[in-house]
Order: structure tokens, then sequence, then C-alpha cells
């Protein structure tokens, strides 16, 4: 089973480019929870740290579909380097500004810079597209390792974020970040060989990748499993303290994305069978099923075998899905298709944050848990609905 691993990594590069991409999309997960560290700790509301926060995360959502359009259109080394570089100053005058206590307006304004970040899975998604087009069987491997490596760029990210900013000093979170992108977008960069070619025919096709017929669809789809990812983080947080044991959060979100891991790690080394939209649907609502159970209210040791078998869900859920994508997005489009799927799933884990948290103050702990099933029951209805157009597009 795990042979199909190896094989993917036979062309040359391919080791180089993945590791790269791992790095650079770790401050991904650290900048939002990183700024949030930092201006708390020089004394800031929690209020602006989570506004500006959200700023940097939604600029991201609108612009990275745009940088990533410019990267099929002029290539990714030529895009890539100036984006980060964008990125990089801004994070650093995020810095400056709130060190030296700037006006709230400049941190809004360097956070929205900020957003400029490449969607680095996006482009590493596309090389494997790109060396393994071919090979549907080994394309779903890849894939299913990049999923993997998102777990852990998530588990990691943002306790590193904080470890630093908590324990080095309060921009130490933010300022390692900005390091890791630049280090990791210029390897990145320099791998020439795998670097998908230019697609002339993009000048002619025009438009957003969003009007490819079922791409929107899949967002939609998308967007919802984000809230139920995020809201599932927030929710957790709250039941633990509700229960006297906060200080286990993490280890219980842990057991979430290690269920997601290992059922990523598995589909990826099994031969993929049956119609790719009805593998969709399967794991959608499976997606919801496995969530039901966090409403009854279960004890922490059996909520944490309950998120362990919720987590089983996601991981294939996302494969699948950018397998779907990598079906229906022409070559010309295909990273900046990919990136707007990830928009969509970044908006939902911000939406998730935002309505749980709602609930949970207005409604206590335990409620919390309605957002998660609520959304995760929305992308089973989305796929659902849409599972006639989804196939038909699949089928052109």
């Amino acid at each position: 089973m795990l042979s199909d691993y190896r094989r993917i990594f036979s062309p040359a590069g391919s080791l180089l480019f993945s590791t790269a991409g791992f790095v650079s999309r770790l401050p991904q997960s650290m900048i939002g929870v990183g700024i949030v560290t930092m201006l708390s700790q020089l004394g800031g509301e929690y209020l602006l740290a989570g506004s500006v926060s959200a700023t940097q995360a939604l600029a991201a959502a609108a612009i990275g579909p745009q940088i990533s359009r410019l990267v099929d259109r002029h290539g990714q080394r030529r895009v890539v380097l100036p984006a980060t570089a964008v990125t990089v100053a801004a994070i650093c005058a995020l810095l400056l500004c709130a060190r030296y206590a700037a006006p709230d307006w400049t941190l809004y304004v360097a956070a929205a810079l900020a957003g400029c970040m490449p969607s680095m899975g996006a482009l590493v998604r596309s090389r494997w597209a790109e060396l393994h087009r071919k090979s549907p069987r080994l394309l779903h491997t890849a894939y299913s390792l990049e999923s993997v490596l998102d777990e852990v760029v998530y588990v990691v990210g943002p306790a590193l974020a904080i470890t630093l900013s908590t324990s080095v000093f309060a921009e130490a979170g933010p300022l390692t970040a900005a390091v890791l992108l630049a280090g990791g977008v210029l390897l990145f960069a320099a791998q020439r060989r795998t670097e998908p070619p230019v697609h002339p025919a993009l000048e002619r096709a025009g438009g957003s990748a969003l009007r490819i017929p079922g791409l929107g669809l899949l967002v939609l789809t998308l967007t919802s499993v984000g809230a139920s990812y995020g809201s599932v983080e927030v929710a957790t947080v709250a039941y633990a303290g509700a229960h006297d044991h906060k200080a286990l959060s993490g280890l219980l979100l842990g057991v979430y994305a290690l269920g997601s891991g290992l059922a990523g790690a598995v589909f990826g080394a099994m031969r993929p069978r049956g119609v790719i939209t009805r593998r969709l649907l399967l794991s959608v609502w499976a997606m919801a099923v496995t969530m039901a159970p966090l409403l009854f209210e279960p004890s922490l040791a059996v909520l944490a075998g309950v998120l362990f078998v919720a987590g089983m869900s996601v991981a294939p859920t996302l494969i699948t899905t950018m397998g779907l994508v990598g079906r229906l997005a022409p070559a010309a489009q295909l990273t900046e298709s990919i990136t707007w799927v990830v928009s969509g799933l970044s908006v939902g884990v911000a939406l998730g944050y935002a309505t749980s948290g709602w609930l949970i103050d207005a409604a206590g702990a335990a409620a919390g848990y309605w957002v998660p099933c609520a959304a995760a029951l929305l992308a089973a209805s989305t796929v659902s609905l849409a599972l006639p157009r989804l196939t038909r597009a699949d089928a052109r």
C-alpha cells in the first residue's frame, strides 16, 4: 500500500519542492494566531487583536485567487517572489506599528497587505498535477500526502507561534512566520525543473475560474466544511473549559487532527474506486453523521473518541474535492481554481470561529457543537443537491 507514496517522489526534484512547500505553508497557520498573541502581549484589547487578524485572513481569501491567476498566466516564480516580498514587508511593518503603538488604522493596513501571501498549498498541488497528470492513482496519493501535511501545519504552526510570542518576545511569532515564508518560497522558486509551464490558452480564456462549471459549488461546499472545522476548535476549547479542564483542549484538538491525518494517509494508499462525485458525496455525509454525537454532551474521555472518529472524514473530503477540482479545471486555470477552493475553506473557518463564539456566549459551551453539526449537514446537502451538475461537469 505504501509503494505509491514512494512512487510519487520518483520524478527528480519532487521531494525538494514538497519540502519547500511544507516550510512555506507553516506561516499560513502561524500568522493569524501570531497577530492575536502579539497584540495581546503588547497590551492591546482582544477585540482589536481579533479584528486585525480577521482583516489579514479575509484579505488573503480575496487576494489569493488573484495572485494564483497571475501564476497561471505568468508562471510561479515570476509571481510568488514579488508577492512574498510584499507580504514579508507588510508583516515587518505590522510588527513595528504594534511595537511603537502606531494608530490602529496602520495595523489594519499592514494586515491587509499581508494578505498578499501566496497560496503555497495550491502551488504545490499544481506541481503534483503536472508531474502525475497521466496517473490519477499517483495524483490521488500526492494530494493525500499534501492533506496530511496540511494537518501537521495546522497543529504545529499555531503552537509554535503562541510559544514564541509568549516565551521569547511578543513579535517573535509573526517574525518567525515571515522568515519561514521568505526562506520556504525562495527554496520553492529555485526548483525550476518541476515548475508547471505557462499555458498561453489562458490569455484567450479570460474571466475568473469561478466560471468553470461546478467549481462554485465546490467552493460553497468547502466553505461549509471550513465552518465545521473551525467551529469544532472553538467549541472544544469552551467545552473543556466548562468542565474545568481547559488545558486539555489542545490534546482534544490534537486527537481530532490525528484522526484526519491518519485517515488521509490510509485513503491516499488506497486505489480510488467508483465515480469521484459519489465518493465526495459519501465523504461529506460521513462528516455529517460522525459530527452528530457531539450534540449529546459526552464526557471529555468520550469526546476524545468522538472527535477522533469525526476527524477521519475531514481529510478524505478535502482530498476528493481537490481531485475533482483537478478534473474540472483546465491546466491553464488549475492554480487559481485550487486557490478559490482553499479560500472558501479559509472563509468558512473564520465564519465557524465567529458563529460558534457567538452561540457559546449566548447559550453555553455545549451549544457550540451545534455549529459544526449544522455546517457539516449543509455541506452534505449542498453536494447532494448539486450532484447531477457536478457529475455532468466531471463528464465534460
